[in-house]
């Protein structure tokens, strides 16, 4: 990240920290008791029924206005708040992500993420009813981000629209507020064959298992030409039916991932999908491969909004790593790329890998509270900054407007 020029708010953000401190005090335990609670409660992609009701139910406890099933999605919700006289008012979303693993829980953190969301919403409304500035204040429930991508529909259906800022924190093994991540595509591939005795007739059948396996022997070789930002992995879905049959249909699903989206489309994919069309004219197989999820575009970090969390971090004792390497893939890379937005990493254990057992202790273990209070208070230190001096928000958004 490249030094720019002071900040112009009201106040330095470690001041805004302080004022928080008391604030935080009154919402700990609450806070601490979502997380614990979503973490006995792992919900997967779209079925976060009870994740959902737990935080739309703190929040209008604490006065918001709540909408649920936003997009048409069950367990989607959009939560508003707004102080008196804030027509014209900056307005900053919160978003919330509550999902879990299959098999492992919350090996993503997801449960913090959403305490901490509720944490900001909470801290910046309760700052703002003692200090009130003009403020519309949004917590943005959003299902669905690992492996679904349930930020998009809602961006469809105009849940950014007036949105100015948008902000989240994760949990990991590390504290960063610049890192990218990786665009990537989803497919869903089909192999279909013909069914035949493997031992007594097996030159009457067409392979389809031969078919994926080929496939990704391909796949193997081609990752040596590709760059080294590049990620390509895939299951075997179905492979086939019995083993003295020929498999007459096999299904994989594969991630393709790159750091620029344009690299992504117009040349790995289409390399990674002659993989799969070379394997089906090798075997005699047919194949299909669809995206049944949208894909996921890569993470621009506002340079405005990370010096500010940047400023926090340092304010709570958390020295954040600068220039952080890309990990993975998230849906708020597609909203980093229609409004100024940050997504900055809190430090839940030491070097902790997402996606283990570990983290998924860990994300209720004796680290958790000071990630989520943190994180909580680094958001709504953001907010209050540029609710407070609005030169923060235009100064983001010509930002995001010469990228």
């Amino acid at each position: 990240m490249q030094p720019t020029e002071p900040l112009t708010a009201t106040a330095p953000i470690a001041t805004i920290v302080e004022e928080l401190r008391p604030l935080l005090d009154t919402r700990r335990a609450t806070l601490v008791d979502v997380a614990a609670d979503l973490h006995a409660h792992p919900e997967i992609r779209f079925t976060e029924v009870h994740a959902a009701a737990r935080l739309t139910a703190e929040l209008e406890r604490a006065g918001f206005a709540v909408t649920r099933g936003y997009a048409g999605l069950e367990t989607a919700f959009v939560a508003r708040w707004s102080t008196a006289d804030a027509d014209g008012a900056p307005t900053i979303a919160v978003f919330c992500e509550y999902d879990a693993l299959e098999g492992i829980g919350h090996g993503c953190g997801h449960n913090i993420i959403a305490a901490a969301g509720l944490g900001a919403g909470l801290l910046v409304k309760d700052a703002l009813e003692q200090a009130p500035v003009a403020a519309n204040l949004v917590v943005i429930g959003s299902p669905g981000e690992e492996g679904a991508a349930g930020k998009v529909p809602m961006i469809e259906a105009g849940v950014l629209t007036g949105v100015d800022l948008a902000i989240m924190v994760h949990p990991a093994g590390l504290n960063a507020v610049d890192g990218s991540s990786l665009s990537r595509i989803a497919l869903d591939v089909d192999f279909d064959g013909r069914a035949s005795h493997a031992a007594a007739r097996p030159e009457l059948g067409i392979n389809a298992l031969d078919a994926a396996t080929l496939s990704l022997t391909a796949i193997g070789l081609l990752r040596q030409q590709l760059t080294d930002d590049v990620r390509v992995h895939a299951i075997i879905v179905d492979g086939g039916q019995a083993p003295n049959i020929i498999p007459e249909h096999t299904s994989l699903r594969a991630f393709i991932r790159a750091q620029d989206r344009e690299h992504l489309l117009e040349n790995v994919v289409p390399r990674v999908r002659a993989c799969f069309e070379g394997a089906a004219i090798a075997t005699g197989a047919t194949m299909r491969a669809v995206e049944n999820t949208p894909p996921y575009f890569s993470l621009v970090q506002n340079p405005t909004l990370v010096e500010l969390a940047a400023d926090a971090y340092r304010a709570l004792g958390r020295e954040p790593q600068l220039n952080a390497p890309a990990g993975g893939s998230t849906d708020m890379g597609n909203v980093s790329q229609v409004v100024p937005a940050i997504h900055p990493m809190i430090e839940l254990e030491p070097e902790l890998a997402a996606h283990t057992r570990e983290f998924a202790a860990a994300a209720n273990g004796p680290h958790a509270a000071a990630a989520i209070t943190d994180g909580a208070t680094m958001l709504a230190a953001v907010a209050l900054a540029a609710f407070r001096d609005t030169t923060v928000v235009e100064r983001a958004q010509a930002e995001f407007a010469a990228r």
